[in-house]
């Protein structure tokens, strides 16, 4: 298949139709953020992150590097058009008149940045400041899109002010252990409060009509009912996970393989009250595969 002579057709409904292009993303120019309101409450308190920022060091790029190069290459083999985003440099201070960061973040993970419903390509609002300025490097390809399916709709989630308002104030003002982690986001107490919509797309699972969305550190339900609102002809769940003393983006932690089967976390298991839907459309959850390495 050939990208330059066949043009772009956006249309994705789901999670396991077959592959035909997607976008990977690149490590170049990835750096460490800076501690922010919404950072500090993702990073475990014995990572190796806590404290510092800046570029990542260069052997770790080109490790990651060679492992999202090889998987383009064995994508291709299969016909699946690739695309890759533009990096810029992140490792710059970035602003808005509320508050300044020390660096940016990357464009490794398109799928935290954007949702693809149907004919439309979203840009979500992030909650990290470090990530505000993320979906410049996917403009150049959101353009060519835009240009080349006459019925693709680019959107743009309104940005978030991201104020001292958005956050918890204080939420890790002093060491916790993941006991009380845990019983916090049992609770539904989260680093993010109430403020203005937030939502990462990596926090949201596509089947059909239907959308699944995760309530937790970045996603809050004023996110989760403006996309409700957005989406005004599907159906919007709102899910969390009770075991999960980080809960970002679902699909590290429930994810539909083919019609009718989910894997499932076993630590982190979907509550037996949310799982009535599924079951009542004949899915079956089943818990993954303990982890080989870790």
């Amino acid at each position: 298949m050939d990208k330059k002579k066949k043009k772009t057709v956006v249309n994705s409904w789901n999670e396991w139709d077959p592959l035909k292009h997607v976008i990977v993303g690149r490590a170049d120019g990835s750096c460490i953020p800076a501690s922010e309101p919404a950072l500090d409450a993702k990073v475990p308190e014995d990572s190796d992150m806590k404290g510092k920022y800046g570029p990542r060091p260069k052997e770790t790029i080109d490790k990651a590097n060679e492992l999202l190069d090889n998987f383009v290459k064995i994508l291709e083999k299969r016909g699946i058009v690739v695309d890759r985003p533009t990096s810029i440099d992140f490792n710059q201070p970035s602003s808005t008149p509320d508050w300044k960061t020390k660096t940016m973040f990357g464009c490794m993970p398109p799928r935290d940045v954007l949702l693809t419903v149907g004919k439309e390509m979203l840009e979500a609002t992030m909650s990290y400041r470090c990530r505000w300025f993320e979906y410049l490097s996917y403009r150049p390809l959101l353009q060519r899109y835009y240009e080349e399916d006459p019925k693709m709709r680019h959107e743009a989630a309104p940005k978030p002010r991201l104020t001292d308002l958005d956050y918890h104030k204080d939420y890790l003002s002093k060491k916790i252990g993941v006991e009380k982690r845990l019983e916090w986001t049992e609770k539904k107490f989260f680093v993010t409060t109430e403020e203005e919509p937030l939502f990462d797309a990596a926090d949201v699972l596509r089947f059909g009509k239907d959308l699944m969305v995760q309530h937790g550190f970045t996603t809050n339900l004023k996110g989760i009912d403006w996309l409700q609102r957005h989406y005004n002809n599907h159906r919007v769940h709102a899910l969390n996970f009770p075991g999960d003393p980080y809960p970002i983006h679902i699909d590290a932690t429930f994810t539909p393989i083919k019609p009718g089967l989910i894997i499932n976390n076993p630590q982190r298991r979907l509550p037996k009250g949310l799982r009535k839907i599924f079951e009542k459309n004949d899915w079956k959850i089943i818990n993954a595969a303990q982890p080989a390495h870790n």
